[in-house]
């Protein structure tokens, strides 16, 4: 498997899913929310529990043989001074200008009106963790950490 084409289609499904406002498909999870992309022998799941506090993992597969993961779990810090429509508004905008980039890792800092989010990472997508957090009026209002890689059966 080439890791640029799997980094590519990981972008691609992405870009194509949650930032871009994918509505949930069934899932056999009571409670889980399941967005869901394909292309040719590619295939992408990012499913999730929770709202404003939450946790999720996401899987590629190819030709029908899971061959990457990532799991996260995020929540909001400082309910006072942020809601999880005001972060996911934030986490869109910063995501959208990442995938445009060509990329989902490496690190990244995003003004918004609404606040600063910030993005750190190490590794690529073979394995790699991050975390990533939005600062409002410089005080840590939401945090997320990740974490993932290839699949080795």
């Amino acid at each position: 498997m080439d890791t640029q084409e799997l980094n590519g289609f990981i972008v691609e499904a992405k870009s194509q899913t949650y930032v871009a406002g994918a509505k949930a498909q069934p899932s056999y999870r009571i409670g889980a929310h399941d967005l869901g992309y394909k292309r040719g022998i590619w295939r992408y799941l990012d499913s999730y529990f929770g709202g404003t506090d939450f946790a999720g993992q996401e899987v590629v597969w190819l030709e029908e043989k899971p061959v990457w993961a990532m799991n996260y779990f995020g929540r909001i810090i400082e309910p006072g001074i942020i809601d999880g429509t005001v972060a996911g508004t934030i986490i869109s905008a910063a995501l959208s200008q990442l995938y445009k980039q060509g990329r989902f890792l490496g690190g990244m800092i995003f003004d918004h009106s609404l606040g600063r989010y910030v993005d750190t990472s190490e590794g690529d997508c073979t394995h790699f963790r991050g975390h990533e957090f939005i600062l409002v009026d410089g005080q840590k209002a939401y945090e997320l950490d990740y974490r993932g890689g290839l699949i080795i059966p």
